[in-house]
Protein backbone atom coordinates (compact mmCIF):
# COMPACT_ATOMS: atom_id res chain seq x y z
CA UNK A 1 0.00 0.00 0.00
CA UNK A 2 1.32 3.42 -0.92
CA UNK A 3 1.88 5.56 2.16
CA UNK A 4 -0.03 8.85 2.34
CA UNK A 5 1.82 11.77 3.88
CA UNK A 6 -0.10 12.93 6.95
CA UNK A 7 0.34 16.60 7.79
CA UNK A 8 -2.87 17.46 9.60
CA UNK A 9 -1.33 18.24 12.96
CA UNK A 10 1.18 20.74 11.61
CA UNK A 11 -1.68 22.51 9.85
CA UNK A 12 -3.78 22.52 12.98
CA UNK A 13 -0.87 24.10 14.85
CA UNK A 14 -0.52 26.80 12.20
CA UNK A 15 -4.25 27.59 12.32
CA UNK A 16 -4.09 28.13 16.10
CA UNK A 17 -1.27 30.68 16.01
CA UNK A 18 -1.88 33.68 18.24
CA UNK A 19 -1.76 37.32 17.18
CA UNK A 20 1.09 38.57 19.37
CA UNK A 21 2.77 41.49 17.59
CA UNK A 22 6.59 41.30 17.68
CA UNK A 23 7.39 44.22 15.36
CA UNK A 24 5.92 46.43 12.65
CA UNK A 25 7.33 46.80 9.13
CA UNK A 26 6.13 49.68 6.98
CA UNK A 27 2.98 49.76 9.11
CA UNK A 28 2.35 46.00 8.94
CA UNK A 29 2.39 43.81 12.06
CA UNK A 30 4.85 40.94 12.39
CA UNK A 31 3.02 38.16 14.28
CA UNK A 32 3.42 34.39 14.61
CA UNK A 33 1.54 34.11 11.31
CA UNK A 34 4.50 35.69 9.54
CA UNK A 35 6.99 33.65 11.58
CA UNK A 36 5.17 30.30 11.05
CA UNK A 37 7.34 29.15 8.09
CA UNK A 38 10.49 29.79 10.11
CA UNK A 39 9.10 28.08 13.23
CA UNK A 40 8.19 24.97 11.23
CA UNK A 41 11.69 24.93 9.77
CA UNK A 42 13.20 24.64 13.26
CA UNK A 43 10.69 22.15 14.60
CA UNK A 44 7.82 24.43 15.64
CA UNK A 45 9.81 25.86 18.55
CA UNK A 46 7.81 27.98 21.01
CA UNK A 47 8.92 31.61 20.62
CA UNK A 48 8.51 32.13 24.36
CA UNK A 49 11.20 29.49 24.95
CA UNK A 50 13.82 31.45 22.97
CA UNK A 51 16.23 33.85 24.63
CA UNK A 52 16.25 37.50 23.57
CA UNK A 53 19.03 37.08 21.00
CA UNK A 54 17.40 34.06 19.36
CA UNK A 55 14.00 35.77 19.31
CA UNK A 56 15.41 38.90 17.64
CA UNK A 57 17.19 36.78 15.02
CA UNK A 58 13.94 34.95 14.25
CA UNK A 59 11.95 38.18 14.03
CA UNK A 60 14.55 39.75 11.72
CA UNK A 61 14.28 36.75 9.38
CA UNK A 62 10.50 37.09 9.45
CA UNK A 63 10.84 40.76 8.55
CA UNK A 64 13.09 39.86 5.61
CA UNK A 65 10.50 37.35 4.38
CA UNK A 66 7.74 39.98 4.59
CA UNK A 67 9.80 42.52 2.66
CA UNK A 68 10.77 40.00 -0.02
CA UNK A 69 7.15 38.83 -0.35
CA UNK A 70 5.95 42.42 -0.81
CA UNK A 71 8.65 42.96 -3.42
CA UNK A 72 7.59 39.79 -5.25
CA UNK A 73 3.96 40.93 -5.33
CA UNK A 74 4.93 44.36 -6.63
CA UNK A 75 6.90 42.74 -9.48
CA UNK A 76 3.72 41.42 -11.10
CA UNK A 77 4.48 37.69 -10.81
CA UNK A 78 0.92 37.02 -9.66
CA UNK A 79 -0.27 37.75 -13.21
CA UNK A 80 2.12 35.25 -14.80
CA UNK A 81 1.05 31.78 -15.98
CA UNK A 82 3.64 29.96 -13.89
CA UNK A 83 2.24 31.60 -10.73
CA UNK A 84 -1.32 30.62 -11.62
CA UNK A 85 -0.32 26.99 -12.28
CA UNK A 86 1.59 26.78 -8.98
CA UNK A 87 -1.38 28.35 -7.18
CA UNK A 88 -3.66 25.51 -8.33
CA UNK A 89 -1.18 23.00 -6.90
CA UNK A 90 -1.12 24.87 -3.59
CA UNK A 91 -4.94 24.87 -3.50
CA UNK A 92 -5.02 21.08 -4.00
CA UNK A 93 -2.45 20.53 -1.25
CA UNK A 94 -4.30 22.87 1.10
CA UNK A 95 -7.61 21.09 0.46
CA UNK A 96 -5.96 17.77 1.37
CA UNK A 97 -4.39 19.19 4.53
CA UNK A 98 -7.64 20.79 5.73
CA UNK A 99 -9.50 17.51 5.15
CA UNK A 100 -6.79 15.61 7.05
CA UNK A 101 -7.09 18.07 9.93
CA UNK A 102 -10.85 17.49 10.06
CA UNK A 103 -10.35 13.71 10.09
CA UNK A 104 -7.85 14.03 12.93
CA UNK A 105 -10.28 16.15 14.97
CA UNK A 106 -12.82 13.31 14.90
CA UNK A 107 -10.47 10.84 16.62
CA UNK A 108 -10.87 10.23 20.35
CA UNK A 109 -8.02 9.15 22.61
CA UNK A 110 -9.09 7.51 25.88
CA UNK A 111 -7.27 7.60 29.22
CA UNK A 112 -6.22 3.93 29.01
CA UNK A 113 -4.40 4.55 25.73
CA UNK A 114 -2.60 7.52 27.26
CA UNK A 115 -1.63 5.54 30.36
CA UNK A 116 -0.33 2.60 28.28
CA UNK A 117 1.75 4.89 26.09
CA UNK A 118 3.15 6.75 29.11
CA UNK A 119 4.11 3.58 30.98
CA UNK A 120 5.81 2.08 27.91
CA UNK A 121 7.73 5.28 27.14
CA UNK A 122 8.28 6.75 30.59
CA UNK A 123 11.99 7.33 30.05
CA UNK A 124 11.16 9.70 27.19
CA UNK A 125 9.22 12.03 29.45
CA UNK A 126 12.04 13.64 31.39
CA UNK A 127 13.34 17.17 31.42
CA UNK A 128 17.14 17.47 31.71
CA UNK A 129 18.75 19.49 34.47
CA UNK A 130 19.05 23.08 33.29
CA UNK A 131 20.05 26.56 34.39
CA UNK A 132 19.09 30.10 33.51
CA UNK A 133 22.07 32.41 33.43
CA UNK A 134 23.40 35.77 32.29
CA UNK A 135 26.97 36.80 31.55
CA UNK A 136 29.27 39.78 31.17
CA UNK A 137 32.22 39.26 28.81
CA UNK A 138 35.27 41.51 28.95
CA UNK A 139 38.72 41.44 27.37
CA UNK A 140 40.90 41.28 30.47
CA UNK A 141 40.91 39.51 33.81
CA UNK A 142 41.39 42.86 35.54
CA UNK A 143 38.14 44.17 34.04
CA UNK A 144 36.33 41.01 35.12
CA UNK A 145 37.68 41.31 38.67
CA UNK A 146 36.54 44.94 38.83
CA UNK A 147 33.02 43.90 37.82
CA UNK A 148 32.99 41.15 40.46
CA UNK A 149 34.08 43.76 43.03
CA UNK A 150 31.20 46.07 42.05
CA UNK A 151 28.70 43.23 42.38
CA UNK A 152 30.08 41.88 45.66
CA UNK A 153 27.64 42.11 48.54
CA UNK A 154 24.58 42.61 46.34
CA UNK A 155 21.72 40.12 46.26
CA UNK A 156 18.24 39.57 44.89
CA UNK A 157 16.83 42.40 42.74
CA UNK A 158 19.75 44.73 43.51
CA UNK A 159 22.20 42.18 42.10
CA UNK A 160 20.10 41.45 39.02
CA UNK A 161 19.61 45.15 38.26
CA UNK A 162 23.28 46.05 38.69
CA UNK A 163 24.36 43.01 36.66
CA UNK A 164 22.10 44.05 33.77
CA UNK A 165 23.48 47.60 33.87
CA UNK A 166 27.08 46.40 33.77
CA UNK A 167 26.33 43.91 31.00
CA UNK A 168 24.94 46.71 28.81
CA UNK A 169 27.81 49.07 29.64
CA UNK A 170 30.82 46.75 29.79
CA UNK A 171 30.21 43.50 27.91
CA UNK A 172 31.96 42.99 24.57
CA UNK A 173 29.18 40.59 23.56
CA UNK A 174 27.52 42.47 20.64
CA UNK A 175 24.02 41.46 21.82
CA UNK A 176 24.49 42.48 25.44
CA UNK A 177 22.99 45.94 25.02
CA UNK A 178 19.71 44.35 23.89
CA UNK A 179 19.77 41.26 26.13
CA UNK A 180 21.43 42.61 29.32
CA UNK A 181 23.71 39.56 29.05
CA UNK A 182 20.81 37.09 29.28
CA UNK A 183 21.61 33.59 28.01
CA UNK A 184 18.20 32.09 28.79
CA UNK A 185 17.60 28.49 29.86
CA UNK A 186 20.22 25.90 28.89
CA UNK A 187 20.81 22.21 29.68
CA UNK A 188 23.39 22.06 32.46
CA UNK A 189 25.73 19.80 30.50
CA UNK A 190 25.92 22.34 27.66
CA UNK A 191 27.11 25.26 29.78
CA UNK A 192 30.79 24.68 28.99
CA UNK A 193 33.28 26.00 29.94
CA UNK A 194 31.19 27.37 32.81
CA UNK A 195 29.72 24.13 34.18
CA UNK A 196 32.24 23.55 37.00
CA UNK A 197 32.18 27.13 38.23
CA UNK A 198 28.40 27.43 38.07
CA UNK A 199 27.85 24.13 39.87
CA UNK A 200 29.64 25.58 42.92
CA UNK A 201 27.32 28.58 43.35
CA UNK A 202 23.67 28.88 44.36
CA UNK A 203 20.81 30.43 42.44
CA UNK A 204 21.01 34.23 42.57
CA UNK A 205 24.81 34.30 42.91
CA UNK A 206 27.68 35.24 40.60
CA UNK A 207 30.90 33.40 39.91
CA UNK A 208 33.55 34.72 42.29
CA UNK A 209 36.39 34.26 39.81
CA UNK A 210 36.48 35.21 36.13
CA UNK A 211 36.07 32.32 33.71
CA UNK A 212 38.45 32.44 30.78
CA UNK A 213 37.44 31.39 27.26
CA UNK A 214 38.74 32.03 23.75
CA UNK A 215 36.65 35.22 23.52
CA UNK A 216 37.61 36.78 26.85
CA UNK A 217 36.80 36.68 30.55
CA UNK A 218 33.28 35.91 31.77
CA UNK A 219 31.39 36.86 34.91
CA UNK A 220 28.30 34.67 35.15
CA UNK A 221 25.10 35.19 37.13
CA UNK A 222 23.26 31.96 37.93
CA UNK A 223 19.66 33.16 37.98
CA UNK A 224 17.73 29.90 38.41
CA UNK A 225 18.30 26.16 38.17
CA UNK A 226 16.12 23.10 37.79
CA UNK A 227 17.07 19.52 38.57
CA UNK A 228 16.35 16.68 36.16
CA UNK A 229 12.62 16.03 36.30
CA UNK A 230 10.39 13.07 35.50
CA UNK A 231 7.21 14.43 33.94
CA UNK A 232 3.98 13.06 35.34
CA UNK A 233 1.40 11.40 33.13
CA UNK A 234 -0.81 14.50 33.33
CA UNK A 235 2.09 16.72 32.25
CA UNK A 236 2.91 14.42 29.34
CA UNK A 237 -0.75 13.96 28.35
CA UNK A 238 -0.97 16.75 25.70
CA UNK A 239 2.09 15.39 23.86
CA UNK A 240 0.86 11.79 24.08
CA UNK A 241 -2.56 12.77 22.75
CA UNK A 242 -0.95 14.48 19.75
CA UNK A 243 1.23 11.47 18.97
CA UNK A 244 -1.59 8.94 19.29
CA UNK A 245 -4.00 11.09 17.29
CA UNK A 246 -1.43 11.50 14.52
CA UNK A 247 -0.76 7.76 14.45
CA UNK A 248 -4.45 6.90 14.29
CA UNK A 249 -5.22 9.60 11.74
CA UNK A 250 -2.41 8.36 9.49
CA UNK A 251 -3.98 4.88 9.49
CA UNK A 252 -7.42 6.34 8.72
CA UNK A 253 -6.06 8.32 5.79
CA UNK A 254 -4.09 5.35 4.45
CA UNK A 255 -7.16 3.12 4.63
CA UNK A 256 -9.25 5.77 2.91
CA UNK A 257 -6.64 6.03 0.15
CA UNK A 258 -6.66 2.24 -0.29
CA UNK A 259 -10.47 2.16 -0.55
CA UNK A 260 -10.55 5.01 -3.06
CA UNK A 261 -7.76 3.40 -5.06
CA UNK A 262 -9.61 0.08 -5.16
CA UNK A 263 -12.86 1.63 -6.44
CA UNK A 264 -11.33 4.16 -8.85
CA UNK A 265 -11.18 3.58 -12.60
CA UNK A 266 -7.43 3.60 -13.24
CA UNK A 267 -5.71 3.17 -16.59
CA UNK A 268 -1.91 2.83 -16.55
CA UNK A 269 -0.17 4.12 -19.70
Amino acid sequence: MKKVLFTALSLAAAISLNATVYATVNGKDVTEKELAPLLQGIGNVDIAALNAEQKKELIDKGIDLMLLTDEAKKSGVMDEDVYKKELEIVKDNLALRVWQAKEASKINIDDKEIADFYNKNKARFTEPARIKAAQIVVKTEAEANDIIKQLKGLSDSALFTKFAELAKAKSIDPQAKQTSGELGWMPSDQVKPFADAISKIKDGQITTKAIRSRVGYHVVLKEESQAKKQLSQSEAKPFIERVLRQQKAAKVVEQKAADLHKNAKIEYK
